[in-house]
C-alpha cells in the first residue's frame, strides 16, 4: 500500500511538475542552475573591474534570454538577503551566448554595491525583456556620440556593434566621454584599439575633477565636432547633462537621449510637503515637493510597481486625477487632470490624486 501511494505521489509531483511552470524550473535547476522553462536567467562566469568603483561582469545566458539590440536596456532582477530588487542597466553582447554586463557603484546603491563587493563567478540571477529606443539605427554620414560618467556603457555596446556590422567603412563616429577623475574612464584602452584599427572613429576623454580640469559639456565643445547638421547624436548621462545636450545639438536631425539618474535642480517652489491620495490604497501621505513621487513614496512604506526608474520602462505609470507636478528630467510642469504619470521622474507640486 504504500510503494502504491509513494508511486502516485510521484506521479502527481510529475503531473504537477508539467503543467506548472515554477514548480518545473525548480526542478531542472536542481539539475542546472540556469535551466528553466520562464525565466531568462544568468549567470556570472567573470568578473573584472575596468574603473575605480566599475565592475565588468561577463555572464552566460539560458535559452530564454531576449538580447536587446545594441544601446537597449534590460530589467535586471537580483535577490539580496532574502529581498528581490530590479534595477535597469545597458548590455553588452559578446557573442550569442555571453553579454557583458557593467555598474558603477552608487552611493546607498543596494544593488550596485552588491555587484561590486559581493557578487561573484557562479551568481544566477534573471534578466527582464530589453527595451529603449536609443538603437543602432544611423541614417546621417556622422554619428556623435555623448556620455557622461555610467553613461559609456550604451555607447560601448553601439560602438561594437557598429564596429562588428562594419558601419564604420561608411559612417564618422565621435565619441566624447565625461568622467571625474582618470580612474574613472572605463574602456579607454578599447576605444584606442576601435580608433587606432578604424580612422572612421575618434574618440576624447574629459576629466573635471582633475588638476587642470576639463570643463563640463558647454557650447564651446561644439567646436570639436563638425557639420552638425549632418549628424545623429546619441547621449546617455545625468538628466543635467542630458538637457544641455539637448539644447546644444538642437540643430542635429536627430537626438537620441536617455538620463540615468536625477540631477537636483530644486526651485523656490520645491519647500514644504504636499499630500498625495492613493486612491486604490485608500491612503493619504505628506510627501516633500520637489523629490521623485516614487521615492517620496518609497520612504512611507508605500512600494509602487516601478523598473527603470529613469522614465523609460513605464512601469510606474499610473493615472493622474487632479493636481500639478514637474518633470524631474526637463522642468515641464503638467497640471491637466486625467493625465498618465510616471512617477519615478516627477515631482509633486501641488497636492495629488493618483492611482495607486
Amino acid at each position: 500500500m504504500q510503494a502504491i501511494e509513494k508511486r502516485n505521489s510521484l506521479f502527481n509531483s510529475l503531473t504537477q511538475a508539467v503543467f506548472d511552470k515554477d514548480i518545473a524550473s525548480f526542478w531542472l535547476q536542481k539539475i542546472n542552475p540556469l535551466w528553466s522553462v520562464k525565466h531568462g536567467l544568468v549567470q556570472i562566469v567573470k568578473k573584472e573591474f575596468v574603473a575605480h568603483d566599475t565592475v565588468s561582469l561577463t555572464l552566460k545566458c539560458n535559452r530564454l534570454v531576449k538580447m536587446g539590440a545594441a544601446g537597449q536596456h534590460h530589467p535586471v532582477i537580483v535577490e539580496i538577503a532574502g529581498r528581490r530588487y530590479e534595477r535597469t542597466y545597458s548590455l553588452t553582447q559578446v557573442d550569442a551566448e555571453h553579454l557583458r554586463l557593467t555598474v558603477k557603484k552608487v552611493a546607498d546603491g543596494i544593488v550596485s554595491n552588491w555587484f561590486i563587493a559581493e557578487s561573484k563567478i557562479g551568481d544566477i540571477f534573471e534578466l527582464g525583456q530589453p527595451y529603449g529606443d536609443m538603437q543602432q539605427n544611423i541614417q546621417t554620414p556622422k554619428l556623435i556620440m555623448l556620455a557622461a560618467g555610467s553613461g559609456i556603457t550604451p555607447m560601448l555596446s553601439l560602438i561594437t556593434a557598429i564596429k562588428q556590422s562594419q558601419q564604420l567603412e561608411k559612417v564618422q563616429v565621435q565619441l566624447l566621454y565625461w568622467v571625474k577623475q582618470r580612474s574613472d574612464a572605463a574602456f579607454t584602452e578599447y576605444f584606442e584599439q576601435v580608433a587606432e584599427q578604424n580612422p572612421n572613429f575618434s574618440y576624447q576623454v574629459f576629466y573635471t575633477q582633475e588638476t587642470p580640469n576639463d570643463e563640463r559639456l558647454n557650447v564651446e565643445h561644439l567646436a570639436l565636432v563638425d557639420d552638425v547638421e549632418n549628424s545623429t547624436v546619441y547621449a546617455c548621462g545625468p538628466s543635467g547633462f542630458v538637457s544641455t545636450v539637448e539644447e546644444l545639438f538642437e540643430k542635429a536631425p536627430a537626438v537620441l537621449t536617455e538620463a540615468f539618474s536625477l540631477t537636483n535642480e530644486s526651485s523656490a517652489d520645491d519647500v514644504g510637503y504636499v499630500n498625495v491620495t492613493l486612491t486604490q490604497s485608500n491612503k493619504v501621505i505628506a510627501i516633500p515637493k520637489g523629490q521623485s513621487i516614487l521615492v517620496s513614496l518609497e520612504h512611507e512604506g508605500v512600494k509602487p510597481t516601478h523598473g527603470c526608474r529613469m522614465g523609460i520602462c513605464n512601469k510606474c505609470v499610473c493615472s493622474k486625477t487632479q493636481g500639478s507636478t514637474r518633470n524631474l528630467l526637463n522642468g515641464s510642469q503638467n497640471t491637466e487632470p486625467s493625465q498618465l504619470l510616471k512617477i519615478c521622474v516627477n515631482s509633486a507640486q501641488s497636492d495629488l490624486v493618483i492611482d495607486l
